[in-house]
Order: C-alpha cells, then structure tokens, then sequence
C-alpha cells in the first residue's frame, strides 16, 4: 500500500491474504497436473504425437503474461477508451471545475499525488479509478453521477475510487487473475487443437492424443471456475475495504452509503442495453451496472461488488463507531 493517510483494514488485508495463497495452492495444483498427465502420456505414447501439449501451455502462458502485462500497464488507457471518458482540466467547464475541486480535496486529506480526472458522457451514474500507481492513476466520474449526487455523496464516492489507487488494487487483480487468464486459454487451445483438426489424419496418435487432451480440458476449466470464484470473493472485499478507508478518511459514511443508495436505485431506471454495454468496465465502477433486482439471486456469488445490504451495514457500522 501507498504510503497515505487512508485507513489499512487488517480483517479484509487478511482475506485478501487467504485469497491469493489459495489462488497459489490452485496454481500448485494446476501445474503439478499438467505435469503429472504430460509424464503420464509421454510413458504411454509409442512414438510421435500430433498433439504437442508442450507448445500450447507455452503459448498460453505467453499470452497470459503479456495480457497481465497489458492490464498492468494500460489499464487507465484502456478503462477510459471503453467507457469514452475524456481527461479534463479545472477551467475546462463547470462540472470539471467542481469535480477537480472534490478531488483536491481528497487527496490533501490523504496526502496523495492529484491523479488525472476524467468525466465520461454516459447518463448512467457511476464512477471508477484506476492505474498501477499515483502517478498514472485516473478518477473518472459519468455526468449520471454528478448530476444525481450532492458534493458530500460525490466526495465519498471518489475517495471510495481513490482508494483503490493507494491500495495499488490494480496490482493485486492483476496478479491474482493470472491464473485464470491461463486456464480459459488452456481451454481454448484444448478445444481447438490438433485433436480435431488431426482426425482427418487419422491414426493411432489421434488415439493417443485424446487421452491427454481431455482430462487437460477437465483440468483447465476446473481451475478457471475456481480461479474465477476466488477473484470474485477478492473483489468484493476490495470494494468492502474502499467503502471502509473512504468513509473513515472523509469521516462522512452516512454521505457514502447515500450515494449508495442512490446509485443503485438510478441502474433499475437504465435500460439493459445500456448496463450491458457498461459491462466490461463493472470491476472498475463503484457499483455494478447491474439491475438491483440482479443481486438477489443466486448470481450474486459471480458478483464483483458486495451486495448494497452489506455494504450498507458496514457503512451504518462505522457511522455508529464514529459517532456520526
């Protein structure tokens, strides 16, 4: 974490910790497969194979790294492309104005580097930050949003998003969806690999192919599913732990958990082609771009947010702590 004056939270550091070392024993386990089903087929084989297990984990593994790298690197740049967020300067409007003033103020609270601001077009209410670090790190802020929130909700919206920069969350997904990165290429390699575009050769390879290329499959979408369910659960308790440093740092959560509310009340009122298009961006945004009828089903352990219960219980948590 960045040295700043948002609040560390040892219980959701700690579940962070348990995440990541349980992504690692996944890993473990994920490689010791493969090698053990590559010794396996290799001691069974009598002779060539038209299906070079060796070559597609290297390549999946190249383009898993060089997708982290990219998400690592360029995940400003590739946040305010697909939203159509614009960087904005104090003089450049009123709304600027007002938000680069909300952000001043957050960051001499918090004794951090003024990241860039942004404002993007879209009427749906939401904000997100990202970066590697302080000084490539972007707050965004919809016009939805500014519209719909007093300067307090909007201050506590932010220093949420501000938090995830001094916690250097970027860094944390990146590394901990690694591994699935790895596993769905796995899968779609698998899938299209020799095993069916070497049936036309035929032979006893073939044969011999699809006895290691399946329980690979197996093994791979295994991993993914589990991989995936432990970045959720990592996700959600990074935005339990922003909600927490971003209300203990502007002391307001009651302003936090009406912006909350609001918030999601508003997505029930944004048409579902419009949530659907703001899809890709949902583990960046305050709240999810999602109905709030979505996250009383089943659907809610896919989730990248917490429910609006439970962060709203935490923030009254806090309220009562603070005595506010």
């Amino acid at each position: 974490m960045a040295r700043t004056r948002y609040a560390s939270d040892p219980g959701l550091i700690a579940r962070m910790g348990a995440t990541m070392f349980l992504l690692g024993l996944v890993f473990a386990g994920f490689a010791a497969g493969l090698v053990f089903l590559i010794m396996y087929y290799s001691s069974h084989r009598g002779g060539g194979s038209s299906f070079n297990v060796d070559a597609f984990i290297f390549f999946a593994a190249v383009i898993g790294v060089g997708s982290a790298l990219a998400s690592y690197y360029w995940s400003d740049k590739i946040a305010l492309n697909t939203s159509g967020a614009q960087l904005v300067g104090p003089n450049d409007s009123p709304e600027a104005a007002r938000l680069h003033a909300i952000v001043d103020r957050i960051c001499a609270m918090a004794d951090m580097p003024k990241p860039r601001v942004a404002i993007a077009p879209t009427m749906m209410p939401n904000a997100f930050a990202t970066g590697r670090n302080s000084s490539k790190a972007v707050v965004c802020a919809t016009r939805g949003i500014m519209s719909k929130l007093e300067n307090d909700e909007l201050e506590g919206v932010l220093a949420h998003e501000m938090s995830h920069v001094a916690h250097r969350d970027v860094a944390v997904m990146t590394v901990a969806s690694f591994l699935g990165i790895i596993a769905a290429l796995m899968v779609r390699f698998a899938f299209y690999s020799e095993l069916f575009g070497g049936g036309r050769r035929g032979g006893n390879n073939n044969n011999q192919s699809a006895l290691l290329i399946i329980p690979v499959m197996l093994l791979s979408i295994v991993v993914y599913v589990v991989s995936f369910l432990l970045i959720r659960m990592l996700s959600r308790y990074r935005e339990l732990s922003a909600d927490r440093s971003g209300a203990l740092l502007t002391g307001q959560p009651s302003a936090l958990a009406s912006a909350l509310v609001k918030v999601t009340g508003e997505m029930g009122k944004i048409p579902m082609r419009d949530l659907r298009e703001a899809e890709p961006l949902n583990a960046f945004y305050f709240a999810p771009a999602l109905s709030p009828q979505a996250g009383q089903s089943i659907a809610a352990i896919f989730s990248t947010h917490p429910s609006l219960k439970k962060r709203l219980a935490q923030l009254d948590k806090i309220s009562r702590q603070l005595g506010s």
